[in-house]
């Protein structure tokens, strides 16, 4: 998808269902680490946090007591909107969400201790900027190797052909020309079972992974065919490909 494109469909998902995939029922298996529990366990009570794409705000939520104040931007406003009313409904009294390009974060230098961003993208310059020199940065992405059962059974996918590790390479790079000296890098393939065709069907319809998926007639043809040549007893079977960097000054 291009970047307009994206932006769209990101907004549309914003207003119909945030960042929320818990009602999907998915085993995942040899995943190496829980990005919110890495989260958890480098916060301090003292902390400011600062989520960046963060969605509708459902992981933030669920965070209220890691840290004295938890932030969350976005750029789009309507997952923002989500967002805010997650938050009324949940009474996140320390959480704050905010309309905001990750490229340019309208906050003082060194402002952060922590700053996370899952699954979206971010400035390594502007997070070194707002981040206090004892601060940790911590992402985790999507690798191009993710879904690629289902990328092969559609003849497309969000990442084409780009080889396995290029944009962690990227990501590490730029951390490292911001100015972080410590970064370390993780990375898991893991084995996904999704327990129905409408799980499937709401992941694919949620998120960019089969761009335009559900368009046309025949992508629910190639979804048929694809159910039966992977169904397990344990789920329709698929690969979660994730990395981590934790990076600090």
């Amino acid at each position: 998808m291009d970047s307009f494109d994206y932006k769209t469909f990101y907004a549309e998902v914003g207003r119909m269902n945030g960042w929320d995939f818990s009602r999907l029922n998915v085993i995942v298996e040899d995943a190496r680490w829980n990005f919110w529990s890495e989260v958890s366990s480098r916060c301090k009570a003292g902390d400011i946090l600062l989520d960046i794409g963060t969605g509708g705000g459902e992981a933030l939520l669920r965070m209220t007591d890691a840290a004295l104040l938890l932030i969350g931007i976005d750029h789009s406003e309507a997952m923002i909107q989500t967002a805010n009313r997650n938050r009324d409904q949940s009474g996140g009294f320390n959480v704050r969400f905010l309309p905001m390009e990750a490229s340019k974060l309208d906050f003082p230098e060194q402002f952060f201790q922590m700053i996370t961003c899952r699954h979206s993208e971010f400035s390594a310059a502007e997070v070194a900027r707002v981040l206090t020199d004892d601060g940790v940065f911590l992402t985790q992405q999507v690798g191009e190797s993710d879904k690629r059962n289902l990328s092969q059974a559609f003849g497309r996918g969000q990442f084409g052909n780009a080889k396995r590790g290029t944009l962690m390479d990227r990501y590490a790079a730029e951390l490292k020309e911001a100015g972080f000296r410590k970064i370390e890098c993780r990375q898991y393939d893991a084995v996904e079972y999704y327990a129905s065709a409408e799980d499937l069907i709401f992941l694919l319809k949620h998120t960019p992974i089969i761009p335009g998926f559900g368009q046309t007639e025949s992508d629910f043809q190639t979804l048929h065919r694809f159910i039966a040549e992977h169904q397990t007893p344990k789920g329709i079977q698929t690969n979660a490909d994730r990395f981590m960097i934790i990076a600090s000054k």
